[in-house]
């Protein structure tokens, strides 16, 4: 709640002064929901309290990532497989720690070979980076030890950036991060998303100046 009060306070002086991102979109864009508005660029996704509901999603798509909707960072974050006799138990320990529902998302086997992360600025990407994760692990995130790797933009994810941009430019999202495995679009993150710092140490791109000038242009 200390989140969203403060999104509320900065909108009092936004736009007058202008709030990076727009605190209205930032609080009504939530990483894990906003994805849902272009569901057909990722995989099959369900946001959901039931055990049943969650049972049934897994019976028709297969193995699994469970997580909590409002988790951030990797935490939280599991792979069912259908075989996992787990689900009940963890399904109880979510609802025990908050009321919030959960999200149950098609597992990707692509993840194993990294989670890319794309910068977009003002809607449109200037760059990307690939972050790998431990072995064993299915978590790539890298504050729970993934490894950035460089990478490039296919057209791929141009696409998807395409796709997504003008909604980010109208909603004043200027600095986004999103996750495409495989092709497809799992997050997109409104809230300082990593990988300024390791983009400009891979390709020179100084993301950080990217924003100032697209702040520049806004205030302008």
């Amino acid at each position: 709640m200390g989140y969203i009060t403060t999104t509320h306070i900065l909108e009092r002086i936004h736009p007058k002064t202008l709030v990076v991102n727009d605190p209205f979109w930032v609080r009504n864009c939530p990483e894990k929901l906003l994805v849902l508005d272009f569901a057909h660029l990722g995989p099959p996704t369900m946001i959901a309290r039931g055990l049943a509901d969650i049972r049934a999603f897994r019976e028709t798509h297969g193995d699994m990532i469970l997580k909590p909707l409002y988790g951030n960072g990797g935490a939280g974050v599991f792979r069912l497989p259908q075989a996992d006799a787990n689900l009940a138990a963890l399904h109880e320990l979510f609802m025990g720690i908050n009321r919030e529902p959960l999200i149950a998302q098609k597992f990707l086997p692509a993840v194993a070979d990294g989670d890319k992360r794309v910068i977009l600025i003002d809607g449109e990407p200037i760059g990307a980076i690939n972050r790998v994760p431990q072995k064993g692990e299915t978590r790539s995130n890298m504050h729970v030890g993934g490894v950035a790797t460089k990478d490039a933009l296919t057209a791929r994810d141009r696409e998807i950036c395409t796709a997504i941009g003008p909604t980010l430019r109208e909603r004043g999202l200027i600095f986004v991060g999103i996750d495409v495995i495989g092709g497809n679009l799992t997050e997109i993150n409104v809230t300082s998303p990593t990988g300024l710092q390791e983009l400009e140490r891979f390709d020179g791109v100084n993301g950080a100046a990217a924003i100032w000038d697209a702040v520049e242009r806004r205030r302008a």
